[in-house]
């Protein structure tokens, strides 16, 4: 019986492992995010993001960001920084992701677009600003991956 413990937990964590190299790693501080892709020669994706309250943000996670497909095909390139604006109550965050959200858009989404997505590499060069426009998983990594510096 513990050989067989051992063996199924053994297991679990050798698929835990191999699912965590395809996934796609989410900050919401910018000196982590940008600590974690330089340690992993990766591009910072910026998503300005309104969670409760921006149909298209909303979308764009669900449709782009948790897709298979980003994961298999962009997961190991980027660190993603998610700066969320929510609007509910519920959803508030605390003063100092708020303050550090509101500072990053003051730098890089002065016009206040939802969601905004940026691409930076660690040095927070502007590599592209790619836009979201309803479309799949696969069209957005097309428009994406010629501007990865991990590609080059």
């Amino acid at each position: 019986m513990k050989s067989f413990l051992f063996a199924f937990f053994a297991l679990c964590l050798v698929q835990g492992a191999s699912a965590q190299t395809t996934a796609v790693t989410t900050f919401t501080d910018l000196a982590e995010a940008k600590a974690y892709a330089a340690e992993n020669n990766q591009d910072i994706l910026m998503v300005f993001a309104g969670s409760d309250w921006c149909k298209p943000c909303i979308q764009f996670k669900k449709d782009i960001l948790q897709s298979s497909s980003f994961e298999s095909q962009v997961g190991q390139k980027i660190t993603i920084l998610y700066l969320d604006f929510p609007a509910r109550r519920k959803n508030k965050l605390s003063k100092e992701q708020t303050a550090h959200n509101e500072a990053l858009a003051e730098r890089f989404n002065k016009s206040g677009a939802f969601p905004k997505i940026i691409l930076l590499d660690v040095e927070e060069n502007l590599l592209a600003s790619p836009s979201f426009k309803g479309q799949s998983a696969n069209e957005f990594i097309d428009e994406l991956k010629p501007s990865l510096t991990s590609d080059k």
